[in-house]
């Protein structure tokens, strides 16, 4: 049903993910299905990586990890970005088309007063996206 899951993660909030990444990995097993784990940067350094390249071999050793601990096929896409909060959306929705996905499965918070305002990631990608959503609350 599903080829390949593309699975956005905010390196800086690993300790959130795990429920998410855990219905990745199920999803991966059950379908076969490749994963490619999705993050973005700033060409600024942050407290993740000093530079985009180090980033970039950050995600990288993160999706092989999480592979081999998941037992699925994985690789990694960075996005530099000039704004990575600002620009996110839109970069996540050009991802989905770039990699072909036809599911992304991504952590999200519990909706609170701010969603009525300014709407979470996963929901823009749910509303945008053609690719099937699955969004994973943290409990």
């Amino acid at each position: 049903m599903f080829t390949h899951i593309m699975a956005p993660v905010d390196l800086h909030h690993v300790d959130t993910l795990d429920r998410a990444l855990k219905v990745t990995a199920d999803a991966a097993k059950h379908y076969g299905a490749k994963v490619t784990f999705v993050s973005a940067t700033n060409n600024e350094p942050s407290d993740v990586a000093h530079s985009p390249e180090e980033f970039v071999a950050k995600l990288s050793e993160f999706a092989k990890a999480q592979a081999e601990k998941g037992g699925f096929d994985a690789e990694a896409h960075a996005m530099v970005l000039h704004d990575s909060r600002a620009d996110l959306d839109n970069a996540l929705l050009d991802a989905v088309k770039e990699l072909d996905a036809d599911l992304v499965i991504m952590a999200s918070h519990d909706p609170n007063f701010a969603d009525h305002f300014w709407s979470s990631n996963g929901g823009a990608v749910a509303r945008h996206s053609h690719a099937s959503v699955m969004l994973v609350r943290g409990r």
